[in-house]
């Protein structure tokens, strides 16, 4: 990495859990969505065999507040 690369990489882990989430949101919305054509594609197909396999009872969903409780656990020390 170049320097300058290097200062705002230390500069972004020095922040606080939540802004890092920002920082990288709006990174990845900067980043050209057709650079990976076939990505959304992919995606469509792996979620419609998650809803599948919850339908069918292959496998079991989690609740959003127990998700959300999990990545603050993750992420807030």
């Amino acid at each position: 990495m170049g320097a300058a690369l290097d200062q705002v990489t230390k500069d972004a882990m020095d922040l606080p859990p939540r802004q890092k989430l920002a920082l990288a949101e709006l990174l990845m919305e900067s980043v050209d969505s057709t650079a990976d054509s076939g990505a959304a594609e992919a995606w469509d197909t792996e979620i419609a065999d998650r809803i599948r396999a919850i339908d069918e009872g292959r496998e079991a969903g989690v609740s959003y507040s127990e998700v959300m409780r999990s990545a603050e656990q993750r992420l807030v020390p």
